[in-house]
């Protein structure tokens, strides 16, 4: 599996904004080949910080979604929301094993 945590600072104003965008991102990736889980996630101990925690089947899964109409609109629309730029890690899953009939 191919996974990619996005690290986001939001500006303050804009967390709803982003959390809202982010979701409506996450809800239509989840129905993109090769999408295995889109987690957004929020800091307890500062709401401005999120992370997107993506798990894909493979890296050229993960480069497809780049590519898609509501991923280019997420892009776009937070841009300006971003209280830093941000940052991602590319994971490779050592477990749970991908064939998961091996459990």
């Amino acid at each position: 599996m191919y996974v990619v945590c996005v690290h986001v600072h939001v500006k303050p104003d804009r967390i709803e904004d982003f959390s809202k965008a982010a979701i409506e991102n996450a809800s239509s990736s989840r129905g993109e080949h090769g999408n295995m889980r889109f987690d957004v996630l929020q800091a307890h101990d500062d709401p401005s910080r999120f992370v997107l925690y993506e798990v894909y089947k493979t890296q050229d899964d993960f480069k497809n979604h780049q590519e898609m109409p509501h991923y280019i609109k997420w892009r776009e629309s937070v841009r300006d929301w971003m209280a830093e730029p941000r940052s991602s890690t590319k994971l490779r899953s050592l477990f749970p094993p991908d064939d998961l009939g091996h459990w």
